[in-house]
């Protein structure tokens, strides 16, 4: 499985984690990069979630629609704690990931709050 699949499916677990309120849906995982990604966006949740609020603007994290905020997670944990994948490539998943599962406004709304987050 390439790491955009991964993503993908990373990203429908951890959606699927905060829709169900079940944090111990990670059994069935084959893709260790996907693991890889689930393990680091639960293990650093609080610190990933601070961080995303920081970015924000006019807008609190509890507002934030749950097909963004797994995004933002995950696009979060990887530019922040995986080194060896460019911020650019993690940006653009992201909002690809926005647009594909997202509302039209997903992926500015996405790429706005990671553009914050790389200046500082």
């Amino acid at each position: 499985m390439g790491r955009r699949q991964a993503r993908e499916e990373a990203f429908k677990l951890l959606f699927q984690m905060d829709m169900n309120n079940d944090h111990h849906m990670t059994q069935a995982i084959s893709d260790a990069f996907t693991k890889r990604i689930i393990d680091g966006v639960t293990e650093n949740q609080e610190a990933i979630d601070q961080m995303i609020t920081t970015y924000l603007e006019n807008w609190s994290f509890n507002r934030i629609a749950l097909v963004e905020k797994a995004i933002l997670r995950i696009a979060t944990y990887e530019i922040k704690f995986i080194e060896d994948i460019p911020i650019g490539v993690s940006i653009n998943e992201a909002v690809e990931l926005a647009h594909t599962y997202g509302d039209e406004k997903s992926g500015k709304f996405v790429n706005g709050v990671l553009a914050k987050m790389i200046k500082k």
